[in-house]
């Protein structure tokens, strides 16, 4: 049994969108670009109809993922829960994930360095709380353990950026205090005691060098 395409109508609310009607009524939506080849007059079988369907989902599924990476990078396990929180089925969920990754657009490895450099660039971590995090990304061993050795700081690098930015804020803190605050700052950024303990009283000498200097250039 077939039907005719009566009308091919854009969708008011979404334009990307049109209204597929069969035999004088509405029959079902899709994409724009599913119905792309379609025309009035042509005769849809109960087969091309299921299969217009499907390819419907398809591309929604895969539109919906697009805008998700649209905001930032995500991991692959960050698109698979996004798309099932979405009440997708899992082999759509999987088969628009495959079609991302062959496309280019979802690459944990590329995600994991990517977030490697943010974090040193903005927020210095230790390796440790690295590897956590991307855990939480969802990304496998071999993917942190790569960006990872990319990494071009060591530990000790790491921890004098982290405390020289955060530094700046108690500045003009008494010795006990800073080391205090900067202490905990560093720990809860995944650094060791052993590692950042020298750099306390580092950070500490250079604050009250530069201070020292600030004051004789205004009494000058």
């Amino acid at each position: 049994m077939s039907a005719k395409i009566t009308a091919i109508e854009p969708q008011q609310k979404n334009p990307q969108r049109v209204n597929l009607y069969l035999d004088g009524e509405f029959a079902f939506g899709l994409a724009k670009i599913v119905a792309a080849w379609l025309k009035v007059g042509q005769e849809l079988d109960e087969a091309k109809i299921a299969s217009l369907k499907a390819e419907d989902e398809r591309e929604t599924a895969y539109q919906k993922a697009l805008h998700f990476l649209s905001y930032r990078p995500r991991s692959s396990a960050e698109v698979r829960q996004h798309l099932t929180r979405r009440g997708l089925a899992p082999a759509l969920v999987e088969a628009t994930i495959a079609r991302l990754q062959e496309n280019g657009l979802l690459d944990d490895g590329q995600f994991a360095r990517l977030w490697v450099e943010n974090r040193r660039t903005f927020r210095p971590r230790s390796h440790a709380a690295l590897k956590m995090e991307l855990r939480r990304k969802g990304l496998d061993e071999q993917a942190i353990q790569s960006a990872l050795e990319a990494e071009t700081e060591d530990e000790e690098q790491l921890v004098r950026l982290a405390a020289r930015r955060q530094a700046r804020r108690y500045a003009g803190l008494e010795w006990p205090e800073f080391r205090r605050k900067l202490g905990g700052f560093l720990a809860r950024r995944g650094f060791s005691y052993a590692t950042f303990a020298p750099v306390l009283s580092e950070v500490w000498q250079e604050i009250q060098t530069a201070e020292a200097g600030d004051t004789r250039q205004d009494k000058e």
